[in-house]
């Protein structure tokens, strides 16, 4: 498949390093094809946050090189078209609303584009109706609850048509109904809209829902696989100072008391099934 990013031997050092003088990404090597849905996880300070910016340019590496699309992002002619191809979410929506009333806000990209006006109704109406906010068009954004508001801002990235999104810890300033609503809706984003995802969280029922994990630590990636795979390792991830999903923890602990249960339960839904099935043979 097409690469939609390339991180080739990357590494990036802050101006004036922190306090041990290790970079924040060390020789980081990773490739993340157009289509997929991939998960980033790992404690504090791991470097996942590092990571994301280089994926729009907004971090340059200091060694190494990132491609988006096949565009060079040290590279400043290319800027204009990398930013158009991978959207930026961040942590706290209110950091990207910058309008009175919904509608306006998911304008507010496109004008800035030079995006025709009818093209920009077009597009704003689309976006609405994608992450399911269109009866809230005329709404004050300020009125709106934290998972809302974090929808609207994934709308007013959508109306630039982004090949890809990078979500950068989106879900962790909301309660578990506003996580719900925005996991929701990146996944329909992904499935249904083909559009690439990046998703930085320290969530790990979220990250059951990617199609990969990336797991890092002190600025390199350490694991990288399918989820069943990646939390299958339990003794690794957390000597990593990572947890499991709770599923998978209350698998653990059931099979210590004599329950047989398959590795890499990820579920709810696949932890019913299984006590139905170990029910059924008792």
């Amino acid at each position: 498949m097409t690469a939609m990013f390339q991180l080739e031997h990357v590494s990036h050092a802050y101006s004036g390093g922190d306090a041990g003088g290790r970079p924040a990404l060390a020789d980081v090597t990773l490739r993340i094809a157009a289509g997929e849905f991939v998960a980033v996880i790992g404690h504090n300070g791991s470097g996942k946050s590092t990571l994301a910016k280089h994926l729009n340019a907004l971090l340059l590496p200091t060694e190494g090189r990132v491609l988006v699309k096949g565009l060079d992002t040290r590279r400043s002619e290319h800027l204009w078209d990398i930013r158009q191809t991978a959207g930026m979410v961040f942590q706290n929506p209110d950091n990207q609303i910058v309008a009175t009333a919904v509608e306006e806000d998911v304008a507010f990209g496109p004008e800035n584009l030079g995006v025709p006006p009818a093209e920009i109704r077009r597009r704003v109406d689309e976006a609405l109706a994608i992450v399911g906010m269109s009866e809230f068009r005329r709404v004050a954004p300020h009125l709106l609850s934290g998972g809302q508001k974090q929808r609207i801002a994934i709308a007013g990235v959508l109306a630039m048509r982004p090949a890809a999104l990078i979500l950068d810890e989106p879900t962790a300033m909301l309660d578990p109904a506003g996580r719900r609503e925005v996991l929701e809706t990146v996944v329909r984003l992904n499935r249904e809209e083909g559009i690439t995802i990046v998703y930085i969280t320290h969530f790990m029922e979220e990250a059951v829902r990617a199609g990969r994990v990336v797991v890092m630590d002190d600025g390199r990636v350490v694991l990288d696989g399918p989820p069943r795979e990646v939390f299958a390792r339990v003794a690794e991830l957390r000597r990593l100072g990572l947890d499991v999903p709770q599923v998978t923890e209350l698998a653990l602990r059931l099979k210590e008391r004599g329950v047989e249960l398959p590795p890499g339960i990820l579920t709810t839904e696949e932890m019913v099934a299984e006590l139905c099935r170990y029910e059924s043979t008792m």
